[in-house]
């Protein structure tokens, strides 16, 4: 499991928008989390796994799962309840380094 940003992405930039987030934030809160990818076997439950391994409790059934107009995407969208920026911000960039995942939002 990789803490690093994706492949491009500008760790500058990524602390920054958290550094945002945080203003705006008043922790714990709940925060849906949006993650998109490759509709191929097994992305969703990586996704929860590492959902369950920064936010304890998460529950997987909770996640909501759209498949692109030609099946070749699936998105995820998951209602975190998250206590901290560090944890959010951790779970942002395991998901972001996650290989299956275009997008995260």
């Amino acid at each position: 499991m990789s803490s690093e940003p994706a492949p491009g992405a500008d760790s500058t930039a990524i602390s920054d928008t958290f550094d945002r987030i945080e203003q705006l934030l008043a922790f714990p809160a709940d925060f849906p989390l949006k993650v998109m990818g490759a509709r191929v076997d097994g992305f969703a439950q990586s996704i929860a796994e590492l959902a369950c391994h920064h936010v304890p409790g998460f529950d997987p059934a909770t996640i909501e799962l759209r498949t692109s107009s030609k099946g070749t995407y699936l998105s995820l969208t998951l209602p975190l309840r998250v206590s901290s920026r560090a944890q959010l911000e951790a779970l942002y960039r395991a998901v972001a380094g996650h290989p299956g995942v275009k997008v995260v939002l």
